[in-house]
């Protein structure tokens, strides 16, 4: 274990850095200061909240912090802890204070919660009951660990699923909460899961063994059962200082309250109206409650934003205005008004896409670069519709923080068994699902296989034949598991062999299991897979192959192969670079902390937005409120809001309400991009709103919204169009048999009067 410093030396440590500051001039600190920031920087406050509203510097309030700390109060580094909650944001910072200050930093702890815990744990891994050489555990480590105690334990696995055991531990690690501390009160789920937790800790005590969620828990109890520790700490980092701090947890506020103590300085940075991560364990009462639990502490709200304009600003100060227990701020500028908010009230999710791409592409042929542009949204199944428009027309784009649609875990899954319907002797797809959903098929039963396939010269497919029908090369369970595989596929293969494509893309989804599989991880992570399995679905409804002719079966497999043919080019037709000036597309809740010129947000309906989990209680529909303040927050100079008067989901169409957060925004600052007029819903009945004033399509007869008719599939309303004149392709949705691309010159599509 290191020695710790007695006070002397530690005196004598900060005393030798404290002469590289003491003769600086101060005056530069405060100089592009704003008065609140001013205010902040310079507090003579014990403790401090700085309520920092979106694009109100409040990075620059904590360089700058630090640099008065050091210069005009004559503090020692050694005396400052600085805790953000990303490696990019620590470097960010100490790189900033080193620039502001004109020379390299010593001695001060600047990192995240994680990397500081980490740090104290391997300075004193003896008192924190560790291992010397522990190591730590990732997320896929952790998982396994628990798979193997699942089966010591002799838990069913299909009724404990391990991705959920896994959320329980981090849960209740993420809420200071040992196994032994927790009552389960006779409830069976409790009792299990405490049992795996308590298995679990053994496990991780034997083998040295730490996860993510220890680290922080394990630093809070080297405080608590250390006090020496505690109080050496306590008397080094006399000024604390915390980023982000509506995204603490409660681990993470207990490990600072303890650090912090009776005397030390505390000063905290956020903004209760984008704490938006409830779903993954921060707690805005943290943000809320630090008056009451710092008595005395003070607050100073930073108003003045550097990146919107005026109208976008009102727009967000209006909408969060809906919330209730807020702190309270009011975002301004003295910069000018704007434009007014862009909304655009689409057909569907395809005119949508096709009315963003358009918007972007003006916006690119007036000069500005793609990457000032970001096109945001709720769920990460939106974007495939999108990837799509921006595909077509060769516009180059990023996921930020994610994978493109078809890339995907869940879709990838989906595909496979779906390619094995029409080609048993897909080696990849068998690979890649023979065990998902888990049936027991385990590595040594797959080297079996392989083994046989390379024997015989055959498929994977064929390989799992001959090993069931030689009964010495299998045992009889791995035997049983494997025929009830391919049980399931010749059996799915003909019960949907009739159906339609998007109809059999949804019974292999149900009948493979993979729903209930993926829903197994629990939360945003489980919920995000389904929505993207369901896109799936839409995504066979809405799809056409113009090569094949009118006249093709909806049921055969051509249209089948044809549609994961499409599925493989858009997969394999990889995003741009981060480096490249490309399209920023990325969810809501990827896109805190950014900024771009041009913003879109789809999607904005009912039950998408905000969306259907969220809507039944009052603290869901508040954090999905404060995601649109984010969202809209992200805007510097032109916003616009869209949704689709219908969406398709699950294959079907579905009409679809404004959301609520578009009401709650003034009138006066918004310009409806459209004009209104009536025109004819699927089934004959009315639109409540009308077309865009681009509706017809041009150098032909027909426009967006008109009912036509088709010799083989009857009537229909016309969507969507690419193209111009008799070349052009058009996508009718069909009252029968649902949406098709046709192109004009060999559909003879008649217009009903």
């Amino acid at each position: 274990m290191p020695r710790l410093l007695c006070e002397a030396e530690l005196a004598q440590q900060e005393a030798d850095i404290l002469v590289e500051y003491t003769a600086m001039d101060v005056s530069h600190i405060l100089d592009s200061l704003n008065e609140q920031q001013r205010n902040a920087v310079a507090s003579p406050t014990q403790n401090l909240l700085v309520l920092a509203g979106a694009g109100s510097g409040k990075t620059r309030v904590l360089v700058h912090r630090i640099a008065w700390l050091l210069q005009a109060e004559d503090q020692s580094p050694f005396a400052v802890l600085a805790v953000t909650f990303t490696n990019k944001a620590a470097r960010e910072m100490r790189s900033r204070i080193e620039a502001l200050m004109g020379q390299a930093i010593g001695g001060m702890w600047v990192g995240t919660f994680h990397g500081l815990a980490h740090r104290l744990l391997r300075a004193h891994w003896q008192e924190a009951g560790l291992a010397e050489d522990f190591q730590i555990l990732d997320a896929d480590d952790q998982l396994r660990l628990i798979k193997r105690l699942l089966r010591t334990l002799n838990i069913d696995d299909d009724r404990w699923p391990p991705k959920q055991c896994q959320w329980y531990i981090n849960g209740q690690k993420d809420e200071g909460r040992r196994a032994a501390n927790i009552e389960h009160f006779e409830d069976d789920y409790t009792k299990t899961m405490l049992e795996i937790y308590k298995a679990y800790e053994d496990a991780c005590e034997r083998g040295g063994m730490i996860d993510f969620g220890e680290i922080l828990l394990r630093a809070h109890e080297l405080w608590l059962k250390n006090p020496q520790i505690l109080q050496h700490y306590q008397s080094r980092f006399r000024y604390i200082l915390v980023d982000e701090f509506q995204d603490t947890n409660t681990i993470q506020y207990a490990w600072l309250r303890v650090l912090a103590g009776t005397d030390n300085q505390l000063m905290v940075v956020g903004d209760d109206d984008q704490s938006i991560y409830g779903w993954r364990g921060a707690r805005i009462e943290n943000i809320q409650q630090f008056g009451e639990d710092f008595p005395g502490s003070d607050i100073i709200r930073l108003e003045q934003n550097y990146r919107s304009t005026s109208t976008i600003l009102n727009a967000a100060n209006k909408l969060i205005a809906h919330n209730h227990s807020r702190l309270g701020k009011n975002l301004w500028t003295d910069g000018g008004e704007g434009e007014a908010i862009g909304l655009y009230e689409a057909f569907n999710e395809q005119d949508e896409a096709r009315f963003i791409v358009d918007r972007l592409q003006d916006w690119f042929n007036s000069g500005h670069a793609r990457s000032e542009s970001a096109v945001l949204y709720r769920s990460n199944a939106q974007s495939r519709e999108l990837e799509d428009a921006l595909l077509r027309v060769g516009v180059p784009y990023r996921i930020y923080g994610g994978q493109r649609f078809y890339e995907r875990l869940e879709v990838k899954n989906a595909l496979a068994y779906l390619r094995l319907l029409i080609n048993r002797n897909d080696d990849t797809s068998m690979e890649r699902v023979i065990n998902v959903p888990t049936r027991g098929i385990g590595g040594r039963t797959m080297d079996s296989i392989r083994s046989r396939a390379r024997q015989d010269g055959s498929s994977l497919w064929q390989a799992c034949i001959n090993c069931v029908n030689d009964r010495e090369m299998l045992s009889s369970r791995a035997a049983n598991a494997v025929l009830v595989f391919l049980k399931l596929i010749d059996d799915m293969d003909q019960a949907c062999a009739a159906l339609a494509l998007h109809e059999k893309t949804e019974y292999v989804i149900t009948h493979s299991g993979l729903v209930p599989y993926h829903e197994k991880e629990g939360g945003e992570k489980a919920r995000s897979r389904i929505e993207n399995l369901e896109e799936l679905i839409s995504a066979a409804s809405s799809f056409d192959d113009p090569e094949l002719g009118d006249d093709v079966d909806l049921s055969s497999n051509a249209l089948l192969a044809a549609f994961l043919d499409q599925a493989s080019l858009d997969a394999g037709d990889t995003q741009a670079a981060e480096a490249d000036d490309a399209v920023q597309m990325m969810t809501l809740h990827s896109a805190k902390g950014l900024e771009f010129d041009l913003v879109f947000l789809a999607g904005m309906e009912e039950g998408l937005f905000p969306h259907k989990m969220s809507m039944d209680n009052v603290a869901g529909l508040e954090e999905e409120r404060r995601l649109c303040y984010v969202g809209i927050t992200r805007a510097k100079t032109k916003l616009f809001l869209c949704h689709a008067e219908s969406r398709r989901l699950h294959g079907d169409v579905n009409i679809c309400r404004p959301s609520r957060f578009i009401r709650e925004i003034p009138a006066q600052l918004i310009d409806e991009v459209r004009i209104k007029s009536a025109i004819t819903r699927i089934g004959g009945k009315p639109f409540s709103s009308g077309i865009r004033d681009d509706a017809e399509i041009p150098q032909t007869e027909l426009s967006l919204g008109q009912r036509v008719t088709h010799g083989k599939f009857g009537e229909g309303i016309v969507l969507n169009y690419e193209g111009q004149g008799s070349n052009a392709r058009v996508q009718v949705n069909f009252d029968a048999v649902g949406s098709k691309w046709l192109v004009l010159s060999y559909a003879k599509l008649e217009v009903i009067a």
